[in-house]
């Protein structure tokens, strides 16, 4: 695994990735071991599709054994928007890294998730 220089990259490509949350914990976007990049998160936010019903996220960093939580349990309110994170407290997925997802109910819960791929 050869983590790029971010002082110096290849190149940066802005991404979005958008994704429906289920009942069991699923990656949700993976940084492949040996990728040769970093993700840079730069903003989560998961917003309730239900009309009637609030519905609790919870987003985890996982580096192959180990969940470890950047939001457990959040409750998301009935037709609203949640932001779990924001430019300004980006982070970093390194390789072999990924990000996985948890929702209370089944199909209520859509992320949308805006990164940069660095190489």
């Amino acid at each position: 695994m050869a983590a790029p220089n971010l002082k110096n990259p290849t190149t940066i490509t802005g991404k979005t990735a958008r994704v429906g949350v289920t009942t069991s914990i699923v990656g949700i976007l993976t940084n492949s071991p040996a990728s040769n990049t970093v993700l840079k998160i730069n903003s989560i936010f998961c917003a309730n599709v239900d009309g009637t019903n609030a519905a609790d996220i919870s987003v985890s960093i996982y580096d192959g054994t180990t969940d470890r939580y950047l939001a457990k349990t959040i409750a998301v309110p009935a037709d609203a928007t949640q932001i779990l994170s924001t430019k300004e407290t980006y982070f970093y997925l390194e390789e072999g890294d990924s990000l996985r997802a948890l929702a209370s109910a089944a199909s209520d819960l859509d992320l949308i998730i805006g990164y940069e791929e660095i190489a």
